[in-house]
């Protein structure tokens, strides 16, 4: 059997006690297998701590889209009115927020087609012009003695010229419309205006210069073709 010598068993030694190297890689590798391990405990934490505050945040949310959309359809109201009349059209616009309830009323008419084929039955120059279904001759005159006090009155922006609006009548199956062509202040007690012209006055003024008989029903007949909501 052969001798080792005693140096070569002293190199043999030192190779077997020396540390094991590592590669760069290897460590690199582990280092961010560590950083995506936390990350992952972390997201999940953060998760499941926050879940109880979203459910709850979904909760309010829907009552907020429900209050949302409620606002929403109110302002899908149609906010314009096309008269078409035989002597040409008039635009107005309705006052949703100012007369709510006359406006609903007026659009539930419209959708009724109860404006259709309306006459101006009664035309009182520089005053007004009356639209409907009735023919009551004491109203067109006892408005025409009250006009006789309007300039002693202080004008209201409500019942300036061109407004439209309709009588204080507590019939339900009945909607007269009066479009003013001068200021009418003294008409509060009888008038709830619900919306303006604002486009079409000229047609208004037309209408307005018709020859009438001597309860200022107009000779020819003259009206309302059909209405047209309009946003």
């Amino acid at each position: 059997m052969a001798r080792i010598k005693p140096q070569a068993l002293l190199v043999q030694s030192k190779r077997k006690k020396g540390p094991t190297r590592i590669s760069i890689t290897t460590i690199v590798f582990c280092n961010l297998t560590v950083v995506l391990v936390v990350l992952c405990f972390v997201g999940a934490y953060r998760h499941w701590s926050h879940r109880p505050d979203q459910l709850k945040g979904t909760g309010s949310s829907n009552f907020e889209d429900t209050d949302a959309a409620a606002v929403s359809k109110k302002f899908d109201l149609p906010g314009h009115a096309i008269l078409n009349t035989s002597k040409g059209h008039i635009i107005v616009e309705l006052f949703k927020e100012g007369s709510p309830e006359i406006v609903d009323k007026f659009i539930d008419f419209c959708q009724k087609e109860h404006f259709k084929g309306m006459p101006f039955h009664h035309v009182i120059k520089n005053y007004v012009i009356q639209a409907g279904h009735s023919q009551q001759l004491a109203a067109a005159e006892d408005w025409t003695s009250r006009g006789k006090l309007r300039g002693q009155l202080a004008t209201s922006p409500k019942h300036e010229a061109f407004m439209i609006g309709t009588s204080k009548t507590k019939d339900s199956k009945e909607f007269e419309l009066y479009i003013t062509t001068a200021p009418i202040p003294d008409l509060n007690d009888k008038l709830i205006v619900f919306g303006r012209v604002i486009k079409g006055e000229d047609v208004v003024q037309e209408i307005e210069e018709v020859d009438t008989d001597e309860h200022y029903q107009p000779k020819s007949r003259v009206g309302i073709i059909n209405v047209t909501l309009i946003t």
